[in-house]
């Protein structure tokens, strides 16, 4: 391909392939576990220790994917992320999650009101469910920031430097 030729030249556009070019740009941003995402969790089915209230530090890796470069040739304007962080932030800073179908979910709740914690309810709770709640979550957010040029790929949720897990929407 000549130098000149931008790949939005060659068809496709917000965030759609173009017809002519495999090209695809990416780029990654962390918030790692220094960014104080301290959350505890519950995952009630487990069969394990992990039934019990637990918190970790969360880590959170974002991909990000375009098939073009915008106006400052970036793939995602990390200046563009404040919101993001900040939802991360109401999410998984100080707070205590638990699944919608938690038997306990009333004394939860309980707790919440009287102020000793608080709770965020999500469909599922587990590394795995909050990459994907995450994913879910953000794409939606950079669709509209990006006008649709960019999406994201997939989300790594580090509960420690030796647990993660990674969602990412099928292809």
């Amino acid at each position: 391909m000549n130098s000149s030729v931008r790949p939005e030249s060659l068809g496709g556009g917000a965030g759609q392939p173009a017809a002519m070019s495999a090209s695809l740009y990416r780029s990654t941003k962390t918030y790692d576990h220094n960014e104080g995402l301290s959350c505890c969790f519950r995952q009630w089915k487990s069969a394990s220790h992990c039934h019990l209230i637990h918190g970790y530090a969360l880590a959170f890796r974002f991909v990000f994917a375009a098939r073009a470069l915008d106006e400052s040739n970036w793939c995602m304007d990390f200046g563009g992320l404040r919101n993001v962080r900040a939802w991360l932030h109401e999410v998984f800073d100080h707070t205590v999650l638990i699944a919608a179908d938690d038997p306990f979910r009333q004394e939860f709740e309980r707790l919440d009101k009287l102020g000793l914690l608080a709770l965020r309810v999500l469909p599922t709770v587990g590394c795995e469910a909050i990459a994907q709640h995450t994913y879910e979550h953000v794409n939606k957010m950079i669709d509209v920031e990006t006008n649709g040029r960019v999406w994201v790929e997939s989300v790594e949720v580090r509960e420690h430097s030796g647990n993660s897990a990674i969602y990412q929407a099928h292809a």
